[in-house]
């Protein structure tokens, strides 16, 4: 029987979902336990969140712990990511990080509360809401899962809302460079994005205020991956190296609509990860939201698992 201090465990619930032949159908989900009622029991999964009627649930039991990461590892490439992922306007609430890039991208935009916020968690979810409102922005923060459940809990009440669900995603890099193609020539890595460059991300991501400029080129090491076809830049990519080293983040892999499907991406994902590799780093990650399928099929293919999960919540207006 799940109990209240389960949430935030990972958790494999078999419900019953029919009847044929006068016997019950099963289905199951896998994810963390969230929310725990007297009707329901929630769980955020690979597919989003998923409300499970108590009265449908057949059995329900605990992933082994070992099969998870732990809390210090989800902390430390959460930091990571963060450090490859610099918002301008930065403040503290106790542990946790409080970022503004004038509402460019939810990573840049977002509380990141893990660790102690110095204060009980309805002062400290108080304290955001007043930080982004004197941002003049409206208050949002990332929930890494099952890390950050209790905080959760707290904004459910609240009747915070959610953003699809953004699978964290890493791979060995030796492994992820041994699964491509070597670079082709007209692959080159700048420290400084070109107006090109600037122009396709741009269009990615509706516009590059100059908010957006820190973001992308506030890293000590970082390189901005152009590749060319007859002249016309027809892909991009952005790496960082960052977690003392660690680690090399992916992000802004792009390939222009009528150059897609000719392996150009793993081109530029190689250009970065040989990168990486020169500079030290040991294993990659990169961020992507669920419901891109495409993204996430080639990522799967190329080795890359779900390290942890995260929502971008989002207060009420």
């Amino acid at each position: 029987m799940l109990r209240q201090q389960d949430v935030g465990h990972r958790i494999v619930v078999r419900r019953i979902v029919g009847i044929r032949e006068g016997r019950p159908l099963f289905s199951d989900a896998l994810g963390e336990l969230v929310e725990l009622d007297e009707t329901h029991i929630t769980l955020a999964t690979d597919q989003g969140r998923v409300q499970v009627p108590r009265d449908e649930v057949h059995r329900a039991k605990w992933v082994p712990a070992a099969r998870r990461p732990t809390a210090a590892a989800v902390i430390a490439l959460e930091l990571a990511a963060d450090e490859a992922w610099p918002a301008p306007v930065r403040g503290r609430l106790g542990d946790w990080l409080l970022r503004s890039a004038a509402g460019w991208t939810g990573r840049a935009n977002t509380a990141l509360p893990i660790g102690d916020p110095d204060r009980p968690l309805p002062a400290a979810v108080d304290a955001v809401e007043r930080w982004y409102a004197d941002q003049g922005q409206p208050a949002m923060v990332n929930t890494p899962l099952p890390l950050a459940t209790p905080v959760g809990a707290e904004l459910d009440a609240r009747g915070w809302g959610a953003r699809p669900l953004t699978l964290v995603q890493t791979v060995a890099l030796d492994r992820l460079r041994a699964t491509l193609p070597a670079p082709g020539p007209t692959v080159e890595l700048t420290a400084a994005p070109s107006a090109q460059w600037l122009a396709v991300a741009a269009g990615r991501k509706g516009g590059l205020p100059d908010a957006a400029r820190h973001v992308l080129t506030a890293v000590d090491r970082l390189r901005f991956a152009h590749l060319y076809a007859d002249g016309a830049l027809v892909a991009v990519g952005r790496g960082t190296v960052t977690g003392e080293g660690r680690w090399l983040g992916l992000s802004l892999i792009e390939v222009v609509p009528e150059f897609r499907g000719r392996g150009l991406a793993r081109q530029v994902v190689r250009a970065l990860a040989d990168w990486g590799a020169d500079s030290g780093a040991t294993d990659v990650f990169l961020q992507v939201e669920q419901r891109n399928t495409p993204a996430v099929t080639l990522y799967r293919s190329l080795g890359f698992t779900t390290h942890h999960t995260y929502l971008t919540r989002v207060a009420p207006a």
